[in-house]
């Protein structure tokens, strides 16, 4: 911060700073409202009380830009222009300098669908747990503003598939060319293989992008067919 502030710090008085700043007491007030309203202060009260510098989580940041995008109406198209650009590239920078450990947090994560599914429910379930692969992945970058890109975005899909039914009817070609895709991605990251590890990755970003959007299609189709839609 421009003074180097840190969280958890007190900010100054109330008086303090009408002294500082010259301005009203109603104009202080008001301030310090919007920041708290913003997630940026928080006020204690009691002893040992004050307005305290509070660090944004995450989880905030993306729920308040999630509401923003509410209203955009992305599409699958939308979503997957990002990704192809961002994920080969996020591959490519940790191959070869992920712990053994972390490799086997990304397995632990393919467990969890490592069988196809046999249920719409069990579908909706593998898709939130295939992009939690990603999530994963991308919180394993030194660099935050990837992380919290390629997280948010994850998270998006997430919502969207869910929210617009994009996980029924059950699809084996999504599910057994994601296996197959995060595997062979897992192994050139164990294999500290840069260019293996981009390759695999966007080609595993342009296939989903394709079986998605097909999906995508498929449910849009079956609302305008059914009755009384139109």
């Amino acid at each position: 911060m421009a003074e180097g502030c840190q969280p958890g710090d007190r900010l100054p008085s109330e008086a303090e700073m009408i002294d500082r700043f010259g301005m009203a007491k109603g104009t202080i007030r008001e301030a310090i409202r919007i920041l708290e309203a913003q997630g940026l202060v928080r006020s204690r009260t009691g002893p040992g009380g004050g307005v305290f510098i509070h660090p944004v989580s995450e989880e905030r940041a993306a729920a308040l830009l999630g509401n923003y995008f509410y209203f955009q109406q992305l599409s699958i198209d939308d979503i997957y222009q990002i990704r192809e650009a961002l994920e080969p590239e996020l591959a490519a920078s940790l191959a070869g300098r992920l712990s053994e450990a972390q490799l086997s947090a990304l397995e632990a994560v393919m467990a969890d669908y490592a069988e196809p599914a046999r249920t719409a429910e069990e579908e909706r379930a593998q898709h939130i747990a295939s992009l939690r692969f990603h999530a994963v992945l991308a919180e394993m970058s030194g660099n935050p503003l990837l992380r919290f890109l390629i997280r948010f975005i994850a998270n998006m899909l997430s919502e969207i598939t869910v929210s617009r039914q994009l996980y029924a009817p059950p699809n084996p070609e999504l599910w057994k060319s994601g296996m197959d895709y995060q595997s062979r991605l897992v192994a050139a990251l164990r294999a500290g293989d840069g260019d293996a590890a981009r390759e695999v990755l966007r080609g595993h970003m342009k296939n989903a992008h394709r079986l998605m959007g097909l999906q995508e299609a498929a449910v849009t189709q079956r609302f305008l067919s059914e009755p009384g839609i139109i």
